[in-house]
């Protein structure tokens, strides 16, 4: 795994609270997800990530996709 790599859930939603800090919501600048061809995912992956085809999309992810998980087997491997 790159040492960039963060774990989120894209299915849970940011906790609303009351109290806002003015501004702290406009500061986040979203970068354009990349368009890569089949070729330049099959480049770009790591041992440890898939590369996912369908008619209408192309996706990379984890090889496995529990955390928790990831990290055991990261662990028993560098033993």
């Amino acid at each position: 795994s790159r040492a960039e790599d963060i774990d989120i859930n894209i299915c849970k939603g940011k906790k609303l609270t009351n109290t806002r800090a003015s501004g702290s919501d406009d500061a986040v600048k979203l970068i354009p997800p990349r368009q890569m061809t089949l070729e330049q995912c099959l480049e770009f992956i790591n041992s440890d990530e898939l590369v996912e085809v369908t008619p209408e999309s192309i996706r990379m992810r984890k090889r496995v996709l529990d955390s928790a998980e990831r990290r055991r087997i990261t662990s028993r491997n560098r033993k």
